[in-house]
């Protein structure tokens, strides 16, 4: 039994001209049999036409809501080759949806017309890789040699896939293979790409053995890399052209790094700045004193004032980084902490039992000592 016309398009029974119409183009593209991929398309794109040639016609709609699927019964029109209909013309609906390459001629036969793949040459794909390095080498720059698999032009047959260029057998030299479908809006003739030349009209008469027809050959490439003082994570450094190879003897994409900096056992980055903690003991806080302090090219000596604290920061200029966005270095920040130790022995525990009863507490502990009093 027919399901009713109405229900098949998904539109009231006082659907205005357009909702039909809309409801078609809806269901056309995505039941049409050249383009959908899903179960029973072709009977559910047949359902849809028939619908819409009742529906969208004044006359034949008002007959339908009159007396239903008999009303085109003795016509033979929907139970037969919709010979009833051939004057039916969705043309303009599916050329709207599918492009000017589909059509439509009533009971004859329509032909998608096409244009042959051009050889248009075309940049090979870019290749991304993340390249580690270590914080020294990323401070004061480096060369590194990478070794990259990548698909390159055959050198065998300089990136053709073959020799003895021929017109395709297949498709003759057009590109693209015909092929004719039946429906009740006429013969319909579409097209699709040519499988064995890929579309370009044109085949080898010897196929590469090497690349096996495909012009690209996986190979093991080594690209000098020269990284720059003062990259940093996340940077990314190009080397042109040395990426996987081009369509049809285009140039070959580019390689882009990006950097990926180890951490430092001593020294903190911040862009061109360097930070790094000195300790001190309890002693050297109080008393004041001169220490080394490390950089990354050699140590410089630092004065050290008494009754420094834990936290304090002292400046060392131009011994932070070089960078590529700035000529001159970054600055060395030296933060001080105060090491209470852990572990005493007898002597020292006595010095300090001793040190604790001079008087060393400062404004501070007044402070402190006032507001717990209050």
């Amino acid at each position: 039994m027919k399901k009713d016309y109405y229900e098949v398009l998904g539109v009231s029974k006082d659907a205005t001209d357009a909702e039909i119409k809309s409801a078609f183009r809806k269901l056309a593209k995505k039941y049409h049999p050249d383009v959908s991929k899903e179960p029973n398309a072709a009977e559910k794109f047949k359902e849809a036409q028939e619908a819409y040639a009742v529906l969208s016609d004044k006359d034949k709609r008002s007959r339908y809501d009159q007396f239903g699927h008999a009303a085109f019964d003795q016509n033979a029109g929907f139970g037969g080759d919709f010979s009833g209909f051939a004057d039916f013309d969705a043309s303009d609906i599916l050329k709207d949806i599918f492009g000017a390459g589909f059509g439509f001629g009533g009971g004859s036969s329509f032909f998608s017309g096409g244009t042959r793949k051009t050889k248009r040459a075309t940049k090979g794909p870019d290749l991304n890789v993340i390249f580690e390095m270590s914080f020294e080498e990323a401070a004061f720059g480096t060369e590194t040699t990478l070794e990259l698999d990548i698909m390159d032009k055959c050198q065998e047959c300089n990136g053709h896939g073959g020799t003895g260029v021929k017109t395709c057998p297949d498709c003759g030299g057009t590109g693209y293979i015909k092929e004719q479908q039946r429906s009740i809006l006429g013969a319909f003739i579409t097209q699709r790409t040519c499988p064995t030349c890929d579309g370009t009209g044109e085949t080898y008469t010897s196929k590469c053995s090497s690349c096996k027809g495909t012009g690209k050959k996986k190979v093991r490439k080594k690209i000098i890399v020269k990284v720059p003082k003062g990259v940093d994570t996340g940077d990314h450094l190009r080397v042109a052209g040395k990426g996987p190879a081009g369509e049809n003897g285009g140039p070959n994409g580019d390689v882009y790094i990006e950097i990926k900096v180890k951490d430092h056992p001593l020294f903190r980055r911040d862009n061109a700045d360097l930070y790094v903690t000195l300790p001190l003991t309890i002693a050297e806080a109080a008393l004041g004193c001169k220490k080394e302090v490390p950089t990354l090219e050699d140590a410089v000596i630092l004065t050290i004032p008494a009754g420094s604290q834990s936290g304090e920061r002292h400046r060392i200029k131009g011994k932070g980084l070089k960078t590529p966005s700035r000529h001159s270095a970054g600055d060395l920040y030296v933060i001080l902490k105060v090491i209470t130790p852990n572990k005493l022995d007898r002597k020292q525990k006595k010095l300090l039992e001793d040190l604790n009863k001079t008087n060393l507490k400062t404004s501070e502990f007044s402070n402190y000592e006032k507001y717990l009093k209050r």
